[in-house]
């Protein structure tokens, strides 16, 4: 008799989550962060066909190809995936979105659209696979490079970085996180948040370039992050349709409610970190960066504000299913308006 196959709770079995075999480097962080992917959309029961993948350019850009091969999917232009995302999501409000950047599609040639991505807190989960450098043209410093990072031919960046994470809350972004892919159970239990999450996910992945970022000297190495990695937090997600259940001993954990029932526990590690504290959280980053560690966990949330489709006041159905009766003004509208502006 065979073996039953394993599927999810609407029926689909793994290999409906993965994409085509990826082109990566071997070892490459953005490889493992394809599989987080495919692992939190099974394990949430989500329909791939309901699913829009987006991207830019650079290595990362390329990684959509590798999961979810049945979604939709829009490789934009350099830098220009957030007005694509905009444009899809208005267009039919019931898809999810995840987009994939990198740290130079995001932090140079994106960061203007960037910026009002997160301020209008547009429902998408926005992935930067963060690596410190351009690995697709031979691994020159990218804006998120820290001071004093060496290239592997031994150059040395002079300028500041971008962090992305300070940056997201600043603007509005309702849930920022950042994390490791090395770090697999933490990246799994952030990526099916993201999706129970209604507004912008803001997920910054440090995502180590075993071909050009990877050596001693560079602060995006496997090496690096593992040394001075300050986990804030454990994470334990729990969605709305499983029994809400939690291990942890009461008073050391703080829950917050998503949108459609989900559970995020968070267990304190070491001090009081709260992460629906805006400025709190700020901090944090501000003081992590001038110790010489990395964040990682959940930074910052904000489940109850309205996003971008609600606060346009859109109607429940998809514009793009709309017939045209109801999304173009007839002769007695456009007379109306004429006679208003006399």
């Amino acid at each position: 008799m065979a073996t039953p196959l394993k599927v999810n709770r609407i029926g689909l079995e793994p290999a409906a989550y993965k994409g085509g075999k990826t082109t990566l480097c071997a070892g490459c962080g953005h490889n493992a962060i394809s599989e987080r992917i495919v692992e939190a959309f099974y394990e949430m029961g989500v329909d791939p066909s309901r699913v829009v993948k987006l991207s830019g350019i650079g290595c990362s850009s390329k990684s959509p190809a590798y999961f979810l091969g049945s979604a939709h999917g829009f490789n934009a232009v350099h830098g220009r995936m957030p007005s694509v995302g905009t444009g899809a999501m208005l267009a039919n409000r019931s898809l999810l979105a995840i987009g994939v950047s990198g740290d130079g599609d995001t932090g140079a040639i994106g960061i203007g659209q960037f910026v009002h991505l997160m301020r209008r807190n547009l429902p998408i989960i926005y992935v930067i696979e963060d690596n410190g450098c351009y690995g697709l043209t031979k691994g020159q410093f990218s804006p998120t490079a820290d001071v004093g990072s060496r290239l592997k031919t031994g150059g040395v960046n002079e300028l500041p970085p971008i962090d992305t994470c300070t940056l997201a809350i600043q603007l509005g972004a309702t849930f920022v996180a950042r994390s490791f892919s090395g770090d697999k159970k933490q990246l799994l239990s952030l990526l099916k948040a993201a999706i129970a999450h209604r507004g912008t996910v803001m997920l910054d992945v440090l995502s180590p370039c075993v071909t050009f970022n990877d050596h001693e000297g560079s602060t995006k190495s496997y090496a690096y992050v593992k040394e001075h990695d300050r986990v804030i937090e454990e994470v334990t997600f729990v969605p709305f349709f499983e029994d809400i259940t939690i291990e942890h001993e009461p008073g050391t954990t703080q829950e917050v409610t998503l949108h459609d029932g989900s559970k995020l526990f968070l267990r304190k590690l070491g001090e009081e970190y709260d992460p629906t504290d805006k400025g709190g959280a700020l901090q944090n980053l501000l003081d992590s960066e001038r110790r010489g560690e990395i964040s990682t966990g959940l930074l910052y949330i904000e489940p109850d504000r309205p996003d971008f489709i609600e606060q346009l006041n859109m109607v429940d159905e998809p514009l793009a299913t709309l017939p045209l009766e109801r999304v173009r003004p007839g002769r007695e509208a456009l007379a109306e308006i004429m006679d208003a502006l006399l």
